[in-house]
């Protein structure tokens, strides 16, 4: 059906909102929760705490996007609704688990599979049905959806330093459970106006049938030549991406001691990221086709640029400005994600299109900090792991130049074969009526002859 463009599409709007808040917020204020694993889980003995500690936030945050092929065939095979509710459901456990641990090896179990792979089955079916209520507006709502993640990475870095001093790390993580409990709730929302394969197959009576194997693992997305250039560039690109998230609050400790306050710079980053959202997701809106990829390759080319630029900041003062700028273009990239999938492989091929991205994107996210941690422990300064951290992004953008001529040229192609088609038919009906013309002349003569 066509979607309504509102409506209960707002409803959804919200609790995919929150979906984006609860699950990239925690997400993203891991900075404030691995300065405190630091103090907790360390000693002085250890040579490679940075290392080890690291892996538990870079884990989660991979792990979020490494399941999303599976979740993705789960979304088409079971519906939004369901896998939303579920996955909400694991990550309350595994966040609850993580409350009770007393090292830090546990974390990588509870909080970093169990909690994330939680967190990933109830972020992806939020993309996706936003598809099934919106397209004019799609931008727009992505936007204001990927807006929750800044929300909260706004408020929550705050919140943490507070519950931390006051409640200690492990009663911090127990009402973090809150927010996934409000989150198992909002998946109820998710109404499907698209009937998914289980639907389809079963028919009226409701019988689950499995369908065909081509029809669970959906690989002839990656027929398409244009997608197939984008999950290489997204993930060449972000190797760099989350080591300032990871690992720019124990630089700021480390360079300008407790005379300034950290957490100020997870606040510009989520406010200006926030705000690149709502604008460069209403801008995705007006620009046609592939073209919004130039969007993504701009974030790119300022994400690497601001990363190089973060030891160079001698000042707290210009390590503000850069956060701001960074979180601007970190918006920018996150909101047209959707917009994109839609464009290069279309409505129905887009859960599976999103879910190979994101399992794409999960291994450079996840290798990135501790290599970085792994460098700060060798070297004992951050500067290098941030001048590396910038370059994979300029790598990753100028892959995605190639789009938009790759992606019009197939359209070329594509728009051929119907004229292709059309001519070979008028062919084969002007050679019948030639031989039925041969066939039907010596009849008339025979005849006339009698």
């Amino acid at each position: 059906p066509e979607p309504p463009e509102g409506g209960w599409g707002w409803v959804v709007m919200l609790a995919a909102m929150w979906c984006n808040g609860a699950v990239f917020g925690i997400q993203n204020s891991c900075g404030v929760l691995f300065v405190s694993m630091l103090r907790l889980f360390g000693s002085s003995d250890d040579k490679q705490l940075v290392f080890k500690t690291a892996w538990v936030s870079s884990l989660s945050m991979g792990m979020v996007f490494f399941c999303s092929p599976i979740v993705s065939i789960f979304t088409d095979l079971f519906g939004c609704r369901k896998v939303a509710v579920i996955g909400a459901a694991v990550g309350l456990v595994g966040l609850l688990s993580s409350s009770f641990v007393s090292t830090i090896e546990p974390l990588y179990f509870t909080y970093g599979i169990v909690f994330a792979c939680g967190c990933s089955f109830a972020y992806q079916p939020s993309l996706v049905i936003l598809g099934h209520y919106f397209k004019k507006r799609l931008g727009l709502v992505n936007g204001i959806v990927t807006a929750g993640s800044s929300l909260f990475t706004v408020s929550l870095p705050f919140l943490l330093r507070v519950l931390i001093d006051s409640v200690d790390l492990f009663n911090t993580l127990r009402v973090l459970c809150i927010l996934m409990f409000v989150l198992f709730l909002a998946g109820f929302t998710y109404r499907p106006l698209v009937p998914n394969t289980k639907d389809k197959e079963g028919g009226k009576k409701g019988k689950f049938k499995l369908p065909p194997a081509k029809k669970i693992c959906n690989f002839s997305v990656f027929k398409v030549l244009s997608y197939r250039i984008w999950a290489l560039g997204i993930p060449a690109a972000l190797f760099g991406y989350f080591v300032p998230y990871v690992h720019l609050m124990n630089h700021v400790k480390e360079r300008f001691g407790d005379s300034v306050p950290e957490e100020v710079l997870l606040l510009c980053l989520g406010i200006t990221s926030g705000v690149g959202r709502l604008i460069f997701g209403r801008v995705a809106d007006y620009i046609p086709g592939a073209k919004k990829i130039y969007l993504q390759v701009a974030s790119f080319f300022f994400i690497g640029l601001m990363s190089m630029m973060i030891p160079l900041c001698n000042v707290f003062g210009a390590l503000v400005a850069v956060c701001l700028f960074m979180g601007l273009f970190d918006g920018c990239f996150i909101c047209i994600m959707a917009p994109i999938a839609f464009e290069l492989v279309g409505a129905e091929d887009v859960s599976q299109a999103i879910g190979f991205l994101l399992g794409l994107m999960s291994v450079p996210m996840t290798v990135g900090p501790p290599i970085a941690g792994l460098l700060r422990d060798k070297l004992g300064t951050y500067d290098v792991a941030f001048y590396l951290a910038g370059v994979p992004p300029l790598i990753g953008g100028a892959i995605l130049c190639f789009i938009p001529w790759v992606h019009e040229r197939q359209k070329l192609k594509e728009r051929a074969k119907p004229v292709d088609g059309e001519t070979t038919e008028k062919m084969l009906e002007n050679e019948s009526t030639l031989v039925s013309d041969m066939t039907e002349k010596p009849a008339k003569e025979l005849d006339s002859g009698f």
